[in-house]
């Protein structure tokens, strides 16, 4: 029987491999497909052919390489042939509004893929429909695709990038004609039309008709310029900007930031940051950091510090490669570099937006309009500050697809959205892009940095300030890296089944669960009918536990990584001073957590490197 199956999957692995070949005109990836092939390496095979991706609420992302499992040209045709036949269906003046498609200067010569090419294989789909495609002549931030859509009153965007993956990967951005990312049922629809649509299009491959074609617009140099005179409008210090003593360290980790923070640092009347020399530049190998996101922390700030302490400067801005997210660290009396985790940028950047709009609308009664928002494994300092301040906070699921549509409901309905944040270092402080945006992320905490610096503080001393007047408000957040589907299953049927059949635990250690909330299932004990008010997503892990002492954690797989995270906090009144005592029931708590919860597949789970 052995023998029977193992010749039947090597039989659909060939008949796959045949089948590809037939469609695939890039000479690189056929070649290494016929190579596997003929070389009987079911190994690989199985890698190209195994499973196709699968196109979700994020896109697509994955390694880039031959087959329908990997990022190559056939996978991006047929994706926007897919695409495109949907929009066709649901989107009526499609060939008058066209769409927008950006990039970021990933590559994988192995392979011949680049986010580029695929970009350029994207528009010809379109093109060849009669569909107007704004396609950026040169590389730029995320957030300039999700702006462009809104800009132009686009039917769609798509950007062509892995953000702050492995330099092997790249992904498949989609926005609506909201300017958001796309959520249900749009992603459902799209996958299906994707599978109705695998055969390349007759001119599927001849990328250079569209270089001729009145249907292809360049959007690059209009939409530079617009976006920065919109950034301008949240500049509210200038004079302030323009006689700063503080200097700032920017890096753009390699990826295609540098330009962009400065011109936002032009736009806002400041000197211009010390640019990283290393980073300053695109380079798709990424050649001085283990892992391109500055999320990681201090080993990707190496050389920033390193920068800043020969330059004097005392603040470090840091955007991932396709500067859609923000890292910021600060140089400290003792000497130490501290860098802020996203909560805590997130608790600062918040304070600031609504202090500025404070002092520009006096008028009291103008606060009930007002909202922010933060996704649920996020801190809920924003929710204290709201609750002081009258103004509205929101809860969304985890990612910015969630707050941008929900931040573009609220404006719709004449509200004010004035700040949205995920722990992840995403922030959106300009609602113009409804979307995380590093580049007027960057230049807004800058500024903040300076007004403070004109009051004799330092961030980290604002910050302080925040949670003693608002409440303490310390998380501790990390992940497990796993690649087995049936071992993440398995640890969180354990967390649904701890206590027996289909109970929850009621302990994590010595600390006491008082809550559960499912977003698998679709179970929550603090909704008197058992039912989560959130959506629910069978296709995705992710249970909260709320403490009898304050504390809330959360255990979720990632969308885009092979990854567990989770996501503790403790939260203590306003005036506790004692933070090396909430410092240390936190660590304990997620100290539990790790070893309670995690602990069934504990051995089939690589630990976050530090």
């Amino acid at each position: 029987m052995a023998g029977k199956a193992d010749v039947s999957v090597d039989d659909v692995l060939q008949e796959a491999a045949a089948a590809w070949l037939a469609w695939d005109k890039n000479p690189k990836t056929s070649a290494l497909v016929k190579k596997a092939v003929s070389d009987g390496e079911k190994e690989e095979l199985e890698k190209c052919f195994g499973s196709r991706m699968e196109f979700g609420t994020a896109g697509l992302r994955a390694a880039m390489g031959p087959g329908v499992s990997q990022m190559n040209d056939l996978t991006i045709i047929q994706t926007t042939q897919g695409f495109c036949r949907y929009l066709e269906k649901t989107i009526c003046d499609l060939k008058e509004r066209g769409v927008a498609i950006g990039y970021d200067a990933r590559a994988h010569p192995a392979s011949g893929g680049s986010s580029k090419r695929f970009a350029r294989l994207a528009a010809t789909a379109f093109v060849t429909q009669g569909i107007p495609v704004y396609l950026f002549s040169s590389i730029t931030p995320t957030p300039f695709v999700p702006y462009t859509v809104t800009r132009f009153n686009l039917c769609a965007g798509i950007m062509v990038t892995a953000s702050h993956n492995p330099k092997q990967d790249n992904g498949y951005k989609v926005y609506w004609e909201n300017g958001a990312q796309i959520i249900s049922p749009h992603d459902k629809g799209i996958a299906r039309a994707i599978v109705e649509n695998l055969e390349p299009w007759p001119q599927a491959w001849d990328d250079a008709l569209i270089d001729g074609s009145p249907l292809l617009k360049d959007p690059y140099s209009s939409i530079n310029k617009d976006y920065f005179l919109d950034v301008q409008k949240h500049c509210y210090h200038r004079d302030l900007n323009k006689s700063t003593k503080l200097k700032f360290v920017h890096t753009s980790v390699h990826g295609v930031g540098h330009e962009f923070v400065q011109s936002a640092f032009k736009a806002f009347s400041f000197s211009p940051p010390f640019a990283v020399p290393e980073q300053k530049d695109p380079d798709p190998e990424f050649p001085t950091v283990k892992y391109p996101n500055p999320e990681e922390g201090k080993g990707v700030l190496k050389l920033s510090f390193e920068l800043a302490d020969k330059e004097g400067a005392t603040v470090i801005l840091a955007n991932d490669p396709d500067a859609d997210r923000l890292a910021v660290a600060e140089k400290q009396k003792s000497g130490d570099w501290k860098v802020f985790s996203g909560n805590e940028l997130g608790a600062l950047l918040g304070w600031w937006i609504f202090t500025c709009w404070k002092e520009k609308n006096p008028d009291s009664s103008e606060v009930k309009n007002v909202y922010m928002l933060a996704s649920t494994v996020s801190s809920k300092i924003l929710r204290a500050i709201a609750v002081k301040e009258g103004f509205h906070f929101e809860e969304t699921l985890t990612g910015f697809k969630w707050m941008g549509n929900r931040a573009k409901e609220l404006i719709d309905q004449g509200k004010t959205v004035l700040f949205a944040f995920e722990e992840a270092i995403g922030y959106m402080c300009c609602p113009f892009v409804l979307d995380k945006d590093g580049v007027s992320a960057a230049v807004i905490a800058a500024e903040m940095a300076s007004y403070l610096a004109t009051k004799n503080l330092t961030l980290s001393q604002q910050l302080d300030a925040i949670f003693n007047k608002y409440g303490y408000h310390i998380s501790r957040n990390s992940y497990f890296l796993c690649y087995d589907q049936t071992t993440i299953r398995n640890l969180f049927d354990n967390l649904r089944n701890y206590d027996g059949d289909s109970k929850y635990p009621k302990l994590c250690g010595k600390f006491e669960v008082t809550g559960v909330r499912d977003l698998t299932t679709g179970f929550d004990s603090n909704q008197p009918d058992d039912k989560a008010i959130l959506p629910t997503s069978k296709s995705s892990q992710m249970i909260t536990f709320t403490f009898a002492n304050g504390g809330v954690a959360t255990m979720r797989t990632s969308g885009t990584e092979p990854k567990i995270k989770y996501y503790a906090e403790l939260c203590a009144a306003p005036g506790n001073s004692d933070y090396n005592q909430l410092k240390k029931e936190l660590n304990d708590l997620a100290d539990a957590i790790e070893e309670h919860f995690f602990q069934p597949e504990k051995n089939k789970l690589q630990r976050k490197a530090d």
